[in-house]
């Protein structure tokens, strides 16, 4: 029986990550166009929208990204940071996001997360089939 359960429950995971049509996969045009913040805003508020977040979830949704937007803007401003090459510079604000995304992780349910990683991932994609501008 437990095993059933088990794998219900995997099942209705699956359907539920097959079933994710994110907004938030948006064209790449468009986002090119706007200055970076607004996207970054209109993306986690696309973000928030597809993950269905509860009130208590929003406002920790809320929180999280100011603290780590916050500390991006340090970052950005440190003069050492500049002094860096485009990889280490890179790496240091990979390093910021994985911190953020664990600490998100945390108060996801198992569905919540398993549509994040969906939307992250085509998210990915895009990016990397999008052209590369300024190089």
């Amino acid at each position: 029986m437990i095993a059933a359960v088990a794998i219900a429950q995997d099942q209705k995971q699956e359907k539920a990550a097959q079933e994710v049509k994110p907004a938030v996969v948006q064209d790449q045009k468009t986002q090119e166009q706007k200055d970076p913040k607004q996207a970054h805003a209109e993306w986690e508020k696309q973000l928030k929208a597809d993950l269905k977040l509860t009130d208590e979830q929003a406002g920790k949704f809320d929180a999280l990204n100011k603290e780590y937007n916050d500390k991006m803007d340090v970052l950005m401003q440190d003069a050492s940071f500049a002094s860096l090459d485009k990889d280490a510079q890179k790496e240091k604000k990979m390093a910021l996001k994985k911190e953020k995304e664990t600490k998100l992780l945390e108060f996801l349910t198992p569905e919540q997360q398993i549509t994040y990683k969906t939307i992250i991932e085509k998210k990915k994609k895009e990016m990397e089939a999008a052209p590369k501008s300024g190089s």
